[in-house]
């Protein structure tokens, strides 16, 4: 399968998720605003994700697949089986313990890590401490489903572990639905949202617990034992887990620092929701894909392969990131009045969240570029040197967020965010063209700067075509006639950006036929496919 069909095949499941969880926020913003319930849920919910991406979906992207697709080789399935099996059996006694120490010790950690300036308050609080509880064990499923889909990934079967976050935004979807036919007040809301958390961790990891069982692995429980194996996954997860989450590191402080102003958590949340679309999809779908192809390449002493799809992994993510950049940054008030503007979501609240959104549109290349910089590192069991550039940025992101708060609330945050992204992504290229693991590629450099002139030229168009279709695009004019204002605007946006860079000759139908048609060199086991 090419290298662009593997992108399509994760981003078509990570599509699916985002689109149902925009809707999801789209319900969560009419029902409960940027209100004090929707603080604490966010805030209470923002715990188990953070972990969850820190020690689940960071460190087994990073060490666990690269050591998976090693073992297949070295020992066949049985012996992938047998180290998957230790892997499990330690990590899900940690989970039990970790999960039973955290909800025991959950109003410590709200008062002093979540959400300090909760304690003021002592009903956002309450809630808040009550919420975390009934959603910390999310963690644990989600922690062994990850384990699970990058079993998946090395083998080649990318849809399932794709799919399967659909669900939680289904099942909160359908709680929500549920609320507003009931008449349920933002309180209840708020803990059937909490429950429904719970349930879609369950969900999920059976899902992919089915996915792997019909891909020719049967988990059997073993008990914990620290093997070789076992070691070598912990020496390599620690640091990936702080280098593949160091977004949700920054998001975690940030929240912390945000709870001092009502309504600044909520308005993140509702910002980070819209631009994870091209985030998630782009993003996701290359990491997810890069690091066991280019740990497959490197171990094969393929290095021209490596750097090719090195290469054709920043085309692919600028060629898209790009626009979508510049749309965010132009057009972020209009997107956002369309999509959340209703019940108790107010004009200021659109105001608040434009002007984040707006912000991480220019953080939104470097975010993407750090997911398909950090398995050239991951690919050489290299996890430390991505794990010191991550503290680089994150006491760039605090020291900024603690200076900038007080003077800008949760926009100084974003900035910290954004700028915090960028170091971390310069840091992670410039080291990899230093260690000669970056090939210069002449293509590649001379279309960089021509997409980023027709990116230039379409904001720039963009920008006078809102003013002219202002009056479709106010709060007083019909959904209806808002929605075909903005999707008008997309639409021409596209057909500016993409005649620039195909015209330029920034991108090129035959570039992107040939990366459709290309096939990986190394063999693929035959299987059928879990989805």
């Amino acid at each position: 399968m090419s290298l662009v069909k593997k992108f399509a095949t994760v981003a078509s499941g990570t599509l699916m998720s985002r689109v149902f969880g925009l809707t999801r926020e789209m319900l969560m913003a009419a029902a409960l605003g940027t209100g004090p319930v929707a603080d604490a849920f966010n805030a209470a919910f923002r715990f188990p994700n953070t972990f969850r991406r820190l020690f689940a979906e960071g460190a087994f992207n990073a060490a666990f697949v690269p050591l998976f697709a090693k073992e297949i080789e070295a020992n066949g399935m049985d012996g992938a089986k047998r180290f998957s099996e230790e892997v499990f059996g330690v990590l899900f006694s940690v989970l039990m313990a970790l999960t039973i120490i955290m909800e025991l010790s959950m109003p410590l950690i709200v008062r002093t890590v979540i959400a300090p300036g909760f304690v003021d308050d002592p009903q956002k609080f309450s809630n808040t401490v009550s919420m975390a509880i009934i959603m910390f064990p999310y963690l644990a499923c989600m922690s062994l489903a990850a384990m699970m889909g990058g079993m998946l990934n090395s083998l080649h079967r990318y849809f399932a572990a794709a799919v399967a976050p659909v669900f939680l935004n289904i099942i909160l979807i359908g709680v929500l639905a549920y609320a507003w036919y009931a008449g349920h007040d933002g309180i209840a809301i708020g803990y059937g949202l909490s429950w429904g958390v719970m349930a879609a961790g369950l969900v999920q990891l059976t899902i992919v617990w089915f996915a792997v069982r019909k891909a020719g692995i049967s988990i059997g429980f073993r008990r914990p034992r620290m093997t070789a194996n076992v070691k070598r996954l912990l020496v390599l997860a620690l640091p990936a887990a702080i280098t593949g989450g160091i977004t949700q590191i920054n998001l975690l402080i940030n929240t912390n620092i945000a709870s001092g102003k009502e309504g600044a958590i909520t308005s993140l949340a509702n910002a980070d929701r819209v631009y994870q679309l091209p985030l998630g999809v782009v993003g996701i779908a290359v990491a997810t894909v890069l690091l066991p192809e280019l740990a497959r390449a490197l171990r094969s002493g393929n290095l021209k392969e490596a750097g090719n799809l090195q290469n054709r992994s920043v085309e692919f993510i600028l060629f898209l990131t790009l626009p979508a950049a510049a749309a965010l940054l132009v057009m972020s008030e209009p997107i956002i009045r369309l999509l959340l503007e209703r019940g108790e979501f107010t004009a200021e609240s659109t105001s608040r969240v434009a002007n984040i959104l707006a912000i991480y549109g220019l953080g939104l290349p470097a975010f993407v570029l750090i997911k398909a910089f950090i398995p050239g590192f991951f690919a050489r069991e290299d996890t430390k040197t991505p794990m010191i550039f991550a503290a680089v940025s994150v006491v760039i992101n605090i020291a900024m967020a603690l200076t900038l708060f007080p003077i800008l609330a949760e926009t100084g945050i974003a900035t910290a965010e954004v700028t915090a992204g960028w170091v971390n992504a310069i840091l992670l290229f410039a080291t990899l063209i230093w260690r000669g693991h970056w090939g210069r590629d002449i293509p590649l450099l001379t279309r960089i700067p021509r997409l980023i002139i027709a990116a230039a030229i379409m904001a720039l168009a963009l920008s006078y075509a809102i003013k002219w279709a202002e009056p479709y695009l106010v709060a007083q004019a019909p959904v209806h006639v808002q929605a075909a204002g903005v999707f008008g605007l997309i639409f021409m946006s596209m057909v500016i950006y993409f005649a620039l860079a195909f015209g330029s000759g920034g991108a090129s139908l035959g570039m992107i036929r040939r990366n459709v048609k290309r096939r990986a060199k190394a063999p693929e086991p035959p299987a059928e496919n879990p989805s």
